[in-house]
């Protein structure tokens, strides 16, 4: 199948070829004409085996990812423990500045006063 467009403005005429997607055909199941309760149970027995190795699959990559959550959490708490500390450092710093312009605020009152 080939699709042609054309721009008037350009004059020009462009082609291109459409690739359809792959009809894949359906799966047949070959089953018994009559099945036996045996077959049925031995069937249902092979899909539960089946989900209970995805849920162990899903299960486990739940906990690696609950694995990652924690250490990157630990990480949060560390940083977050320094991020306290140099706050505490600069609210003491802060304090002695305050503390040092309102000495330097007086002595000038002092000397203005003075004159």
């Amino acid at each position: 199948m080939t699709l042609s467009v054309s721009s008037e403005s350009a004059g020009e005429s462009r082609s291109a070829a459409i690739i359809p997607f792959p009809i894949r055909p359906k799966p047949v199941r070959v089953q018994p004409a009559v099945a036996t309760p045996e077959d049925r149970l031995a069937r249902a027995l092979a899909s539960l085996n089946a989900a209970l190795a995805d849920q162990r699959t899903a299960v486990s990559a739940w906990r690696d990812v609950l694995g990652e959550l924690k250490a990157t959490t630990s990480g949060l708490d560390e940083n977050l423990q320094r991020y306290r500390s140099n706050l505490r450092s600069l609210g003491t710093s802060v304090s002695a500045l305050h503390a040092k312009v309102r000495s330097l605020e007086q002595w000038a009152d002092g000397v203005a006063a003075a004159e």
